[in-house]
């Protein structure tokens, strides 16, 4: 039997470049698979300015409504990866992340790692793996 696979599309995605090589989110065997988010304004299509925090927080945003567009929800992530330009940042994008999982009892799996570059020269970038 074949495995059904879906692609998500979402209002809450942020349509920056003109022909996108993936998906915002597939669908699979009950899981939901997000692409790496940046912090894009969907309204605008541009970075948001300021600090990491304010880009992190649009990117759970984003997170969350691809989540709700698939079916799923923001608690229902079982693995994060994270990707800084700089682990200085890693105290200030886990102030804005923690926000979305204030639940004491229940965070996520999660990696973090620092890398050389993200796209449009931000400095985070989010991907994520939720049940539906």
């Amino acid at each position: 039997m074949a495995t059904k696979k879906e692609v998500v599309h979402s209002d809450s995605w942020p349509q920056p470049f003109p022909v996108m090589p993936f998906s915002a989110a597939v669908k699979c065997n009950g899981m939901v698979y997000l692409s790496g988010n940046i912090g894009i304004d969907p309204k605008t299509n541009k970075l948001v300015e300021g600090d990491i925090k304010g880009r992190t927080k649009m990117i759970m945003t984003i997170i969350s409504g691809v989540l709700k567009d698939a079916g799923s929800d923001i608690n229902n992530i079982v693995k994060c990866n994270v990707f800084l330009k700089d682990m200085a940042d890693f105290g200030a994008m886990n102030e804005a992340y923690l926000e979305f999982f204030p639940d004491p009892a229940f965070k996520p799996a999660r990696t973090c790692v620092q890398v050389a570059g993200l796209p449009l020269g931000t400095d985070v970038e989010i991907e994520c793996v939720a049940h539906l």
